[in-house]
This record gives C-alpha cells, structure tokens and sequence, in this order.
C-alpha cells in the first residue's frame, strides 16, 4: 500500500497539531555526518516517553516528515484517545467479549496476570476475522510515568498513516520487520553470513544513490536478507568506517550502526534499512537522543558484529511479498500467526491516524520483557 499522499503533502496536513501535541522544534540534523543522507528530527519537551524524535529519507521532505509523524506517535500513544473499562478478563469473557491479557508482552519481574485481575482494558480489531478483542490499555500505552506498569511499553508496531489503513499497514510491517531481525539474529554465524546481499543486485536508482554516498564516505556496508517465512521482504543494514574496522585498538559498539526495513518491494525495503543506518550514525553523533547513555559509547564492540563486514554478498535478492493488507494477513495465517490486534489511538476525527499493532505470537526486539524469546525464536535458534 503506497502513501496516498507525498511527504510535502502529509507534512501540511500535520503541521497544525505540531503545538497542540507538544513539539516546539524540528531540525535537519543531516550535516552532523558526512554521508549526507538526510535525517531530520522533532523535539517535544514534555513527552512523556523520549523528547526527540528522529526521520530519514531519501529526501529531506521524506526526513522531515517521518520525524514529525513519529514525534506525534508518541505523543498520542502517551495519552491515547481510547474508550477504557476497568474490569477483569474473566468479566469480560463471561459478558461474551475476547481478551488477550498479552502474556509475552509483561514487564521484567512482573508476574503473570490472573483472570480476576482487575485492570484497565482498551478493545482493538483482531484483523484476521474483523472481530473486536481486549487487551490491557498499560500494552498500548507509552506513558513512561505511570509507576510499576505491568507491561513493556514499547513504540513496536506503532505507526501513523494519512489513513487508518495506511498507519495499520504500516505498523504491520514494522512488526514483520522487527519479528525476522529477531529470527535472524538467533541464527549461527555461517547462516547469518550466507544471507549477505551485493547492494547492486536490487538495481534500483534510489538504493544505488545510496550506496554510492556511503562508499565515497569511506564507510563499509554489509546489507543482509532476513525476511522471514512470513515472506514479506525484510533487508538489514549494518554500517561501519574503515578505520574503525580496521584500527588495532578494541572498536566500540557505537562504530558500527545498523537499520532495518520491511516491506512488500525488496528495493524499499533496502531503501528503509539504509535510511535507517544512517540516521543511526547521526543518533550516536549528536548525543540528543534521551534514550541513548553515556554507557552505550563505552561499550566494546562484539566481535561477532565485528565479523559481519567479512561476509561475502551474494546476488539473491528476496522475491516481492503481497502488497495489500488482506494478503500480507493471509502470509502471517499461513506462517501459524493467527492473531493480528489494531487499535487506533487517534481520535477518528484528525486529518491523520495513528495505531497500535499487536501481533503476540511474533517475535519483540530486547527490551525489559519477562520473557525474551517465543515460541519462533526458540524453535530457529534450534533449527541453527
């Protein structure tokens, strides 16, 4: 599903809910490298999960754009225009309703929840068959404020779209995406070296401007197919300079960026993962970031990540996934993920949407869960 409307154009329809939800600034952070791919970013100074936002693009309108409509899915996921009832799941289930109480979504050290438990509840579409399901509003929220939250809060599949149809097939894939680098990354290291890409395989303008900019920045890139039995092109990109590959003294984890990007098109795909990359080069260069520490700069570098840029591309490219919703649906039943959970967040009646995706039995970056791996992760890392 394409944008229905340009980056320029989106840009305007949001610009007059740029104050009211908070975000006083937005600035083109590009020049702080020398790659020169543009990344943009958006300040809100009160949010209540990170105050800075970031957007890349081939463009500086698609930069721009894609930092405005993060700072703003943020600031509604901090306080998500959402119908909510406190009740229990077995309440809810005896008054005929469905409930998913989330169990690989809970918090480090939080115990799993009880039927009787008493807690907030927010209904959302299960896209699968168009019925209505409840989950726990503290999954959906990102209000880094509440006090011992019960699940971890986390911008995974959330997105924003000029429709709701669009922000849902977006934050789909942001799902896939995140659920195949999972995958991908519990694989052995000669499986994970056999998917490595020769950019020029894609042959795409776009992706070969790019490259282009990369290579004459002195910086080595690896591209790597992950897509997933799901078969929705998925391509990592991993960035790195010469000199810090190549210097004697113990390399940092910050030399080395990656990005990655999930789409229907092998050659967007590609495009997000590079973008991707690059705007996290300019992440550690600009330290604004308030989810970055100063430990992240301390951090040595693994040499397994080391040893990524010694893989030797192949010309296989993934094939083109379905580009509609309904069959990027039918890709995840057939894969065994029978569950796909949207809740809008926005009010219906803004020019723009913005969602939640829940897709449980997919696999979630690191993060502070109880639970690091499912059932996916298990069963490839033993396939390994």
């Amino acid at each position: 599903m394409e944008r229905i409307c340009s980056p320029d154009e989106t840009y305007e329809r949001v610009q007059p809910f740029l104050k009211p939800f908070g975000i006083t600034r937005i600035g083109r952070q590009t020049g702080l490298d020398h790659i020169g791919i543009p990344v943009w970013c958006a300040y809100t100074p009160n949010a209540r999960s990170i105050v800075v936002a970031q957007g890349k693009g081939v463009t500086d309108a698609d930069a721009r754009t894609s930092a405005v409509m993060e700072a703003i899915e943020r600031a509604i996921a901090c306080d998500p225009f959402l119908p909510t009832i406190k009740t229990s799941a077995s309440a809810l289930r005896d008054a005929g309703e469905r409930v998913d109480l989330l169990a690989p979504l809970l918090a480090r050290n939080q115990p799993v929840p009880c039927n009787t438990d008493m807690m907030a509840f927010a209904a959302g579409e299960d896209l699968s068959i168009g019925d209505r399901v409840h989950v726990p509003i503290e999954a959906v929220s990102l209000d880094r404020t509440l006090s011992n939250c019960r699940y971890w809060q986390s911008s995974d599949g959330l997105a924003s779209g000029n429709t709701y149809q669009e922000a849902v097939f977006h934050a789909l894939l942001e799902r896939i995406e995140r659920d195949a680098h999972v995958l991908w990354q519990v694989l052995s290291e000669p499986r994970q070296h056999a998917r490595c890409i020769d950019p020029g395989a894609f042959g795409d303008k776009n992706v070969n401007s790019l490259v282009m900019r990369i290579v004459d920045a002195n910086i080595v890139l690896r591209l790597f197919d992950m897509t997933s039995d799901i078969g929705i092109p998925c391509i990592g990109a991993f960035l790195a300079s010469k000199t810090a590959l190549a210097s004697r003294a113990p390399a940092r984890y910050v030399d080395v960026t990656f990005g990655c990007g999930a789409h229907p098109s092998p050659e967007h795909a590609a495009i997000r993962a590079l973008t991707e990359a690059a705007q996290s080069r300019v992440t550690y260069i600009s330290g604004a970031r308030d989810d970055v520490f100063h430990e992240t700069y301390r951090r040595p570098l693994p040499e397994r990540l080391r040893r990524l840029f010694y893989a030797d591309p192949s010309s296989a490219v993934p094939q083109p996934g379905p580009k509609d919703l309904a069959g990027i649906l039918m890709n995840l039943k057939r894969a065994g993920v029978t569950q796909t959970i949207a809740i809008r967040l926005s009010e219906p009646e803004l020019s723009f949407a913005v969602v939640k995706v829940l897709v449980p039995a997919l696999e979630s970056p690191e993060g502070e869960r109880r639970q690091r791996f499912g059932d996916r992760a298990m069963a490839a890392s033993f396939a390994s």
